[in-house]
C-alpha cells in the first residue's frame, strides 16, 4: 500500500518552526465546498487579532476555475465566513472557518447549498429540528488500496471487524483517535466513533446538532479527518461502494427529530413523517449524494444493511429498511427515526434541507418548491 511522501517529512523539524512565538498575529484557515459538491478546498490568511464571532472575519476570494466552480474569463469567486471553529492543526488561537462560496454576482455557487438550508432552517426554527449523522469512511493508500489489505487478494471475509479490537481486526486506528481528538478541540461536536463492518472501514458520528449547525458541523468534520489523513500519509474516501462485492458501502446515516417528536406521543408525529417520507422517494434519493442517485445506485442494492434503492420501506429495528425506527423509541412512543439512504459523500445541507422540506414543510412532488 502507497503512502504520500509528504508524511515521511520529519515532524520533529516541522514542530521546531510550529512552536514559534506569533505574536498578535492569527493564522485563519479559510474552508470551502468546491464544484464537485464533495471535495473540500483551503487556503490561510493572516488576522491582526482573534476573531471573537463570525463578523469579526472579513470576506476573501480565490480562483473559481481552478476547483471546477468557474471559467478562466471571469474566475473571481466570493468567501463568506459562515461558521469558525478552533484550529486543532496550528492550535489557538488560530481557527477554521468553514464558508459560502459565491459568483462575482454574489448568487450562490451551484455546491453552496448552505444557503437554501439555512433559509429552510428559519422557516421551521420554533419546531426546533435535531440531526445527528453517521460518516462512515475508508481509509484507503494514496494508490487507491484499502488500507491494511493484502497487496494481492483480500482479508477474511466480514464478521470479525465491527466494532473489532485488535491488529487484525482494526485497521488504522491511529487515524481515527486522532481526527476525534482533533475535533473535540475545534469544538466540533463529534459524539462518538466505532470500527465498521468491512475492514479499514471507519464510522464517526456528529450531533445532535440543530438547524444549519448539522452540515456545518460533519463539513468541518470531514476536513479534519482529511487533514489527519493527510498527515499520516494516507486517504479518507468517502466514496459509497469502494470495493465492489461482497463487501459494505458506506453511507451517512441520517437521525431527525422535531420538538414534538421527542416529547410524550411523539411516535405519532414520527410515523407521519415517514408517511410523508414514502410519498417522496425519488426526490429524497436525488438529493442523498452529490450525483443525483448514480453514486447510491452502487450501494442502496438491498444486501449488506441496505435497502433497495427502488423501493421505500420502513420498520423497527430494521436495519435492511430505508427508515429504521429504533426499538427504544417504538418502547417510549417518543423519540427520533433514522435514514438510512443518504449516502457517505452526501451534502449534509442537501439531506437536512430535504428532511425539513418534506417532513415539516408538507412538500409532495419530486422538486422541491421555491419560497
Amino acid at each position: 500500500m502507497a503512502t504520500s511522501d509528504s508524511s515521511s517529512l520529519s515532524k520533529a523539524v516541522k514542530q521546531q518552526y510550529m512552536e514559534l512565538p506569533q505574536g498578535d498575529k492569527v493564522q485563519a484557515m479559510y474552508v470551502w465546498v468546491d464544484g464537485t459538491g464533495e471535495g473540500l478546498r483551503c487556503k490561510t490568511r493572516t488576522l491582526d487579532s482573534e476573531p471573537k464571532s463570525i463578523e469579526d472575519l472579513p470576506e476573501w476570494n480565490f480562483d473559481g476555475s481552478s476547483t471546477y466552480q468557474a471559467e478562466g474569463s471571469n474566475s473571481d469567486m466570493y468567501l463568506v465566513p459562515a461558521a469558525m471553529f478552533r484550529d486543532p492543526f496550528r492550535k489557538d488561537p488560530n481557527k477554521l472557518v468553514l464558508c459560502e462560496v459565491m459568483k462575482y454576482n454574489r448568487n450562490p455557487a451551484e455546491t453552496n447549498l448552505r444557503i437554501r438550508c439555512n433559509k429552510v432552517m428559519d422557516m421551521v426554527k420554533d419546531q426546533h429540528p435535531w440531526f445527528g449523522m453517521e460518516q462512515e469512511y475508508t481509509i484507503l493508500g494514496t494508490d487507491g488500496h484499502p488500507f491494511g489489505w493484502p497487496s494481492n487478494g483480500f482479508p477474511g471475509p466480514q464478521g470479525p471487524y465491527y466494532c473489532g479490537v485488535g491488529a487484525d481486526k482494526a485497521y488504522g486506528r491511529d487515524v481515527v483517535e486522532a481526527h476525534y481528538r482533533a475535533c473535540l478541540y475545534a469544538g466540533v461536536k463529534i459524539c462518538g466513533t466505532n470500527a465498521e463492518v468491512m475492514p479499514a472501514q471507519w464510522e464517526f458520528q456528529v450531533g445532535p446538532c440543530e438547524g444549519i449547525d448539522m452540515g456545518d458541523h460533519l463539513w468541518a468534520a470531514r476536513f479534519i479527518l482529511h487533514r489527519v489523513c493527510e498527515d499520516f500519509g494516507v486517504v479518507a474516501s468517502f466514496d459509497p461502494k469502494p470495493i465492489p462485492g461482497n463487501w459494505n458501502g458506506a453511507g451517512c446515516h441520517t437521525n431527525f427529530s422535531t420538538k414534538e417528536m421527542r416529547e410524550d406521543g411523539g411516535l405519532k408525529a414520527i410515523e407521519e413523517s415517514i408517511e410523508r417520507l414514502g410519498r417522496r422517494h425519488r426526490y429524497h434519493i436525488r438529493a442523498y449524494d452529490p450525483k443525483g442517485g448514480l453514486d447510491n445506485a452502487r450501494r442502496l442494492t438491498g444486501r449488506h444493511e441496505t435497502s433497495n434503492i427502488d423501493e421505500f420501506s420502513a420498520g423497527v429495528a430494521n436495519r435492511g429498511a430505508s427508515i429504521r425506527i429504533p426499538r427504544n423509541v417504538g418502547q417510549d412512543k417518543k423519540g427520533y427515526f433514522e435514514d438510512r439512504r443518504p449516502s457517505a459523500n452526501c451534502d449534509p445541507y442537501g439531506v437536512t434541507e430535504a428532511l425539513i422540506r418534506t417532513c415539516l414543510l408538507n412538500e409532495e412532488g419530486d422538486e422541491p418548491t421555491d419560497y
